[in-house]
């Protein structure tokens, strides 16, 4: 478990505790290579691989006694298992899914409820990077403990993605969200695109996982904050989400954020409204949280490292007394420092910053009652902060 010190010295004390990762990004294979959660087969002895969404792992498969079926080579007594039908789509889903479910999709693809026009030929890599981008989103929304529900099971509480181009009269569409429909302008899927409508939204940060972790931040907000006892604490830290959300948007684009908005906000369309503070914020959550957890998996330690970095105390927390606070704030200082550490190294190649972005105390509390929120509602978000 993650353990706080105070020192002397003003560094971070205890960025990175742990020797493992409980959530790690890389296995082996039964012959020994290591593997990555992208990987369909093994590139040293061609093994078939699959993920299993319930226990995050990737496994090297062996097959199983009846056609098409596989056993995990990593827990041979899990089960027998199925490959998703999108495997050999444009798709290249790597996931698996138990014998005996009737779908014959996996949890994750089973969330589209419309895929692009593969009659287009660039949509076939587009489509490739979104679902790749999205099993990200789906792989770590389980990891937490949360729902993910498809529509196909309950059109009012499930959640589902549309990824679309231009209508017949060649209006693009918007990226957003809607009753728990995640709409996706297939064209965020080309760098050069994603990159000129960022600089044109003056935006630091913009990628398709970006687009996802924030828009499932509106989705968990029906599901998690809207009529629960949340609902009036969130309103004393992000604000009334009763205000007008056309008159915010439309002032947001005439006027920009406030000049000190630094202050308050992870992010200047945070600004906007207390359902985009959430969104955006919730975004940024999922990043630490996946980034300080891939970091433990590859047992990264900036412990000897000298940076000079004042870590935040208690009083930012949103519940200073909570028992896990000790355990958060030392995450968000890990955090902190990883993000130093990845951001000289960007630096020395050239590329822009990894994490663009200052998380100022009023964010620390924010970020800290996503937290309790998730643990809540999942049970398995410290389980994050405890490998």
């Amino acid at each position: 478990m993650y353990r706080f010190f105070e020192q002397l010295s003003s560094r971070i004390a205890a960025p990175f505790m742990a020797e493992s990762s409980r959530n790690s990004k890389v296995w082996q294979c039964r012959c020994g290579q290591s593997l990555f959660f992208r990987n369909s087969q093994c590139l040293a002895c061609s093994a078939a691989l699959g993920y299993q969404p319930e226990q995050s792992r990737l496994s090297s498969l062996q097959p199983g006694q009846q056609a098409d079926t596989w056993l995990l080579d990593a827990d041979p007594e899990a089960g027998v298992f199925r490959r998703c039908a999108n495997l050999d789509s444009p798709a290249a889903c790597n996931w698996l899914l138990p014998a005996n479910d009737h779908d014959a999709l996996c949890i994750a693809c089973s969330l589209n409820h419309t895929i692009p026009d593969l009659s287009i030929a660039e949509n076939h890599e587009r489509w490739r990077k979104v679902e790749t981008a999205k099993r990200r989103l789906v792989a770590q929304l389980i990891s937490l403990g949360l729902q993910v529900l498809p529509k196909t099971f309950s059109e009012e509480a499930g959640l589902a993605f549309d990824f679309i181009g231009v209508d017949l009269d060649g209006k693009p569409p918007t990226t957003g969200h809607a009753n728990g429909l995640i709409t996706l302008d297939i064209k965020e899927a080309d760098d050069a695109h994603r990159e000129q409508v960022r600089v044109q939204m003056h935006e630091p940060y913009r990628t398709l996982l970006g687009h996802f972790r924030h828009e499932v931040g509106h989705y968990y907000w029906d599901r998690l904050i809207a009529n629960s006892h949340w609902l009036e604490p969130f309103r004393g830290l992000f604000g009334d989400e009763r205000a007008s959300y056309a008159e915010a948007l439309e002032q947001h684009y005439q006027q920009g954020a406030p000049l000190d908005w630094q202050q308050q906000y992870v992010s200047a369309y945070a600004t906007m409204h207390p359902w985009e503070d959430w969104a955006e914020t919730w975004a940024h959550y999922l990043h630490m949280m996946d980034a300080v957890d891939t970091a433990l998996g590859f047992g990264m330690s900036a412990r000897e490292l000298d940076f000079d970095y004042q870590p935040f105390p208690s009083s930012t927390l949103y519940d200073p007394q909570h028992p896990g606070g000790a355990a958060f704030l030392s995450f968000v200082n890990a955090w902190i420092e990883l993000a130093g550490m990845l951001n000289e190294l960007s630096r020395s190649m050239g590329q822009p910053d990894f994490y663009p972005f200052v998380l100022p105390p009023a964010v620390i509390a924010k970020l800290h009652f996503i937290h309790l929120v998730i643990q809540q509602e999942g049970g398995r978000a410290d389980e994050v902060l405890a490998p």
